[in-house]
């Protein structure tokens, strides 16, 4: 929607309004996937569970999240983004109270899938109704909400793991009613999925899918109460005519190639997805606590790092907002993909240096404070640059007939990747820090020849002329040659 000169300020309150509800899908995408941080330790020791058990407990959810966002839009198309939030926040619901009374691993694995099913809803429904609400002139930011919220989301999951172990004095240890304190840590996921069932249900239906279903009336009437001073007449005729331009790419738009069996693009953006989780970043959401522990920090103190860890995710999130349309987004990866290479090979070097003392592991001297300082300059680095802009590039780089399909191919294998990441980590660890950090900077160093190699620069583009930054091979070529023959016609 195109902003009129005479529209009032207020107006853009109410879409910020609902921009933020329906940004409350990530806040429970991130805390749901963080949660289990914390009760890492006690899940493992409750259940003797190997590191390979162990790590395929903590993934788990992302099998079920790589399915929920490959049906979330499918449903969303069919039944409504609303639809999609009640369903997400069931999910979430029903896996936070089974998870947290789970009676052994095989039951608790199934209910973190439930879980994961929420977290792929919540990946594709929540962005894609911010986009389908918010004006054209402030779409970029209010997209970036999702984002912040997924950071808050992870926070909160932290923050609420440290107080519900401190407080029992471990996260294995009986609580509230005698609960053990990580079962309290899943059931806390139970509250905010209750607020968001009542978040969805007073939420107004995205205008483009009612557009989408023939019900214009309707659509007029969301338009009008969230943008009454705006051009709705003209909205309305940009939604049929995306529609019309969706339905032919559908028919027409092909992901076939001849690099491996998949246009060059749609490679790009599965091995864009696949190294923003190949650097190890949910790691350290994942295990951090597991991880200092390992290195000789008290689980109170682990706990607490994980909490600043989260504080420092959600501040850098605020650099990329504001950069990402001043600078441009090759130079932010590229200087993201330096950070998170030097940081990483610092946590790989400060890890090596471990020592066993008494049975017990920790970082001699100074080792603790720099592999600790070097995991949150990580975090930083990545923060401000990898995370937010993958997202953005995937939505603007992939032509308008195959947008749809390449990107969920691309999310399909960052959920992949995600996975891959987090069910190896306790193996990896086991064998060798030193190695397992230095393996993931290594990926962060690939990351910066990639993007230097074949990441376009789309700031400031509209989506149709992005789509011209990735020609088919030799088109140049093509172009001269067909350049010259038609002025020898001439």
């Amino acid at each position: 929607m195109t902003m009129t000169q005479t529209e009032k300020p207020s107006t853009n309150g109410k879409v910020i309004a609902l921009a933020v509800a329906g940004a409350f899908g990530g806040f429970l995408f991130g805390f749901d996937a963080s949660v289990i941080n914390g009760a890492v330790n006690a899940i493992q020791d409750e259940y003797a569970l190997t590191a390979t058990l162990t790590g395929f407990a903590v993934a788990s959810a992302l099998l079920g999240a790589a399915a929920g966002a490959y049906l979330g839009g499918r449903v969303g198309d069919r039944y409504g983004r609303i639809p999609v939030m009640l369903l997400g926040s069931i999910m979430f619901f029903v896996s936070s109270v089974g998870s947290a009374f789970a009676f052994s691993i095989y039951d608790l694995v199934l209910w973190r899938i439930v879980g994961g099913l929420g977290i792929g809803l919540a990946s594709v429904v929540a962005p894609a109704y911010i986009a389908e609400i918010s004006p054209r002139a402030i779409r970029g930011r209010l997209g970036s909400l999702q984002q912040l919220a997924i950071t808050i989301g992870i926070f909160s999951a932290l923050l609420s793991d440290a107080l519900f172990a401190n407080t029992a004095g471990g996260a294995g240890e009986p609580s509230l009613f005698g609960i053990d304190a990580w079962r309290w840590m899943f059931l806390a996921c139970a509250l905010p999925a209750a607020v968001y069932f009542v978040i969805a249900k007073i939420l107004p239906e995205s205008p483009r899918f009612l557009v989408l279903k023939d019900r214009e009336t309707e659509a007029r009437a969301v338009f009008q109460k969230v943008w009454p001073n705006g051009d709705v007449d003209r909205e309305i005729r940009d939604i049929r005519a995306s529609i019309k331009a969706d339905t032919l790419g559908q028919r027409t738009g092909s992901l076939r190639g001849k690099a491996f069996g998949l246009r060059p693009i749609v490679w790009i953006g599965i091995l864009l997805s696949m190294f923003q989780q190949f650097v190890g970043i949910n790691v350290i959401f994942f295990y951090s606590t597991t991880l200092w522990k390992a290195v000789g920090f008290e689980e109170s103190s682990s706990l607490t790092i994980s909490v600043f860890t989260g504080l420092t995710n959600i501040a850098v999130t605020f650099i990329a907002i504001a950069l990402i349309d001043r600078i441009g987004r090759r130079p932010i990866l590229m200087t993201g993909s330096i950070g998170m290479t030097l940081s990483l090979a610092t946590m790989a070097i400060a890890f090596s240096q471990a020592v066993t003392v008494g049975g017990e592991i920790s970082l001699p001297g100074a080792w603790g404070g720099i592999a600790l300082v070097a995991a949150n300059v990580f975090v930083v680095f990545f923060g401000a640059s990898w995370g937010p802009v993958v997202w953005v590039l995937l939505g603007e780089m992939f032509p308008n007939t195959i947008r749809v399909k390449a990107l969920g191919i691309a999310a399909a294998a960052q959920w992949i990747a995600n996975f891959l990441i987090a069910v190896t980590f306790p193996t990896l660890a086991a064998v060798s820090l030193p190695l397992t950090y230095g393996l993931y900077a290594l990926f962060a160093a690939l990351s910066f020849v990639f993007v230097l190699t074949k990441i376009p620069e789309t700031n400031g583009m509209s989506l149709d002329e992005a789509n011209t930054l990735l020609p088919p091979k030799n088109a140049a070529k093509t172009a001269s040659k067909n350049a010259v023959k038609q002025t020898e016609v001439r």
